[in-house]
């Protein structure tokens, strides 16, 4: 299928705008001829996940657009970045990384990207119409924006979202197309408690176990009588994103979608979760089997919002921590703690708070063989063994809390399914 260019794309290609916006161009159309799109759309916006710090390269790519004039034509929010720059947290990154890291992060600000340096953009401001097209990386970032919001993106992977952010262009395939995103398997949790449910250990629960069911499938959940929220949502995304391929998830009667179109659907196949393979998935979060102490707790994978730091604050109950708790949340909610005093506070109890990255993904919790950090995350649990070296429990927040007070896992048995 032969790739169909207007005019104005072909003169940006060409160096119309300058060679940055013209590299931009040429990544946007090479992606396009090898995904097998016949044309390119314009988008609204873009996120950002390109301007973490994994080596030279990316810095060098991003100072490449930047030498070459390049600008963000559609409004672009970033993703997390390798460093805290408003100095919350203490990043263990050492020279010449740390400089290459700073370099990559103020290329990308530069180029007219929001200084957003969140996973969670859409709790802070960036949320699309429903039905309009954008350019989102952030495997968790662009599963909330497909289902919950209604809006259309492909998982977009580093380079090629900044380049569709500087064409205001995307390859029109994939999740873009309404047909792409019938639902083609249905997942029933109507045998599972409602109180289980309602809880909010059983979303990153659920979420990691519907990746592993789907696949990179596009899925309608079934058997949910009230809507989890938008926290819930957002952690079972998360979660599904990592444990799967997911980009876009249903809910019958709760998502956009399925509210609006859901009666004209109908699945080839039909999924009945039970207790059990719940349980399994709950089990399989933990690397760390019946430890008797652990040495730190994170949360925020994705970060935490303004609730969820709500629910920290009531969880500690004015209490001193044994081991580190790391609160890891974007700016929009960090002004919220500042302003209002909770800062101070959090971390006069032991509350380490980390802004504009997190502790997966750049060194700041300790070197420790052997180490146990417990989580409530999904998203953590899943990726935490492999980039931080410790062994990880998985518990719900209270547990979480409960654990870092005590120093020891304290843990009241829903973790062992509903």
């Amino acid at each position: 299928m032969a790739l169909h260019l207007k005019d104005e794309e072909r003169e940006i290609a060409a160096g119309a705008r300058g060679e940055g916006a013209a590299m931009a161009m040429r990544i946007v159309t090479d992606a396009a001829k090898l995904l097998g799109a016949d044309r390119l759309i314009p988008i609204k916006s873009a996120h950002i996940d390109g301007a973490l710090f994994h080596g030279d390269s990316g810095t060098l790519f991003a100072e490449k657009l930047v030498a070459g004039g390049a600008k963000v034509a559609v409004r672009a929010t970033l993703n997390v970045g390798a460093l805290d720059l408003t100095g919350c947290a203490q990043i263990r990154l050492g020279e010449p990384q740390r400089g290459m890291a700073r370099r990559m992060m103020d290329a990308y600000t530069a180029m007219g990207c929001e200084a957003s340096w969140t996973c969670a953009p859409y709790q802070a401001g960036h949320r699309p119409e429903f039905g309009t097209d954008v350019a989102w990386g952030e495997s968790n970032a662009v599963v909330f924006c497909n289902s919950v919001l209604g809006a259309r993106t492909n998982r977009y992977g580093d380079f090629l979202d900044i380049a569709c952010a500087i064409s205001a262009r995307a390859p029109e395939t994939g999740l873009h197309l309404p047909a792409n995103r019938i639902p083609a398997v249905s997942v029933d949790l109507s045998a599972l408690e409602r109180a289980f449910l309602a809880s909010d250990v059983a979303w990153p629960v659920l979420g990691s176990l519907y990746g592993r069911l789907v696949g990179d499938a596009i899925g309608i959940i079934t058997g949910v009588e009230t809507d989890p929220g938008e926290d819930n949502l957002k952690a079972f995304g998360a979660a599904a994103a990592s444990s799967g391929a997911v980009g876009l998830f249903h809910i019958d009667g709760i998502t956009p979608e399925a509210r609006n179109e859901g009666d004209d659907w109908q699945t080839g196949e039909t999924i009945a979760v039970t207790p059990k393979m719940v349980a399994d998935a709950q089990s399989r979060l933990s690397t760390a089997h019946r430890p008797d102490r652990i040495d730190a707790v994170a949360t925020g994978s994705p970060h935490l919002s303004i609730d969820e730091l709500r629910q920290l604050e009531r969880a500690l109950a004015g209490r001193k921590l044994s081991v580190p708790l790391y609160a890891c949340t974007g700016r929009h909610a960090l002004h919220w703690l500042e302003e209002s005093g909770r800062r101070k506070t959090l971390e006069a109890l032991g509350v380490v708070v980390v802004a504009d990255t997190c502790v997966v993904v750049t060194p700041i919790m300790r070197e420790l063989d052997g180490g146990v950090l417990m989580t409530n995350s999904g998203k953590f649990a899943h990726y935490a063994p492999g980039n931080t070296g410790y062994d990880v429990l998985y518990a719900s927040l209270e547990e979480c809390v409960e654990s870092a007070v005590s120093g020891r896992p304290t843990l009241n048995g829903m973790r062992h399914g509903p």
